[in-house]
């Protein structure tokens, strides 16, 4: 795996954290300790990314008249109107 070294600026409070943290989840190595934190915080992207999708198909529903809870149902029958 090819690396690069990358530089930046932390308060000496943040560098305490980092050091427990680092040595929590990384076993003392900072490098590890980011990588592992790179995992989690393109999960809570993600997470983010869905809420975001499903509040403007709430909102797209709400324009067309449809509740949310009717939903299961149209789908359920547009399956079955394909099957046809």
């Amino acid at each position: 795996m090819a690396s690069q070294t990358v530089g930046f600026a932390i308060s000496d409070e943040d560098r305490e954290r980092l050091d427990r943290l680092a040595e929590h989840f990384g076993g003392g190595n900072r490098s590890a300790y980011l990588r592992a934190t790179l995992k989690v915080m393109e999960s809570l992207r993600r997470a983010e990314r869905l809420r975001e999708l499903q509040v403007a198909n709430h909102h797209r529903l709400a324009e067309r008249g449809i509740a949310a809870e009717e939903l299961p149902g149209l789908i359920q029958e547009a399956y079955k109107g394909a099957g046809q």
